[in-house]
């Protein structure tokens, strides 16, 4: 005969959440339904595989709630400035300099990557660690594409200028900027302008549900620079009655 004891597990799991500054307002968070229709793959959640079918919202994420069905979705408040460099005439040779409000970069590689034009910007005055995020790349096949953040996060700046004097070889090697998505104030009207607290914990969702619950984060502190989705307090126009949140 078989002799059978039963045995209990005890298990606790502490997120990575870097963006959560103290555990303080963690034990005083309210249960939400999410709106997931509403985010973005590879933004707000990394999908799913087959290993791990369900989606996984990341925590951190600012949230608004949508006035008109109550589920909450990111926030939507300022909009930050995307501005795309893209080098042609396949140089082979060379670099480019961006000047932004007055300030030019050194020389830039005809063939940077983006942590390059990150750093070039960066060493500016009027360009401070953090302000600015730089992916694609790199040159001269592939466009550089530099959103403004930080201090810069829901203005409208002034486009970069390039001059491509720098570059050799190819033919007639040139640089242009373009502005992608012009920066500025909150044009949501849904609700979601208005900031309620953060997603504390990560959620998983179904592909193709349209809702899931979450825990929402409406009192406590935060680094906002470390939150999965570029976030700047000091844009942050409306917040919710009873949102007491503390940035560092």
């Amino acid at each position: 005969m078989n002799d059978f004891q039963p045995m209990t597990v005890s298990e606790e799991a502490t997120a990575d959440r870097p963006w959560l500054a103290s555990l303080v307002g963690t034990n005083d968070t309210n249960t939400i339904l999410l709106a997931t229709t509403k985010f973005t793959a590879g933004v707000h959640y990394e999908a799913g595989t087959l290993l791990q079918p369900r989606n996984v919202i990341k925590s951190g994420i600012p949230l608004g709630r949508i006035t008109a069905s109550g589920l909450y979705a990111p926030y939507a408040g300022p909009t930050s400035e995307v501005q795309t460099v893209t080098v042609t005439g396949t140089p082979t040779g060379g670099t480019y300099t961006l000047t932004f409000s007055g300030q030019t970069t050194s020389g830039i590689p005809y063939n940077a990557t983006a942590a390059q034009v990150k750093t070039a910007l960066e060493a500016l005055s009027n360009v401070a660690v953090g302000d600015v995020t730089v992916t694609g790349g790199p040159h001269p096949g592939t466009p550089v594409v530099v959103t403004f953040v930080g201090q810069y996060l829901g203005d409208d700046v002034s486009q970069m200028t390039a001059s491509a004097a720098g570059l050799t070889g190819g033919t007639s090697p040139a640089v242009t900027v373009t502005t992608t998505t012009a920066g500025g104030a909150a044009t949501a009207s849904d609700g979601t302008e208005v900031l309620h607290g953060f997603l504390c914990t990560e959620s998983l969702f179904t592909p193709g549900s349209t809702k899931t619950s979450g825990a929402l984060l409406w009192f406590g502190e935060v680094y906002p620079s470390l939150c999965p989705v570029p976030f700047d307090p000091t844009d942050v126009a409306s917040v919710a009655p009873g949102v007491n949140i503390h940035y560092r």
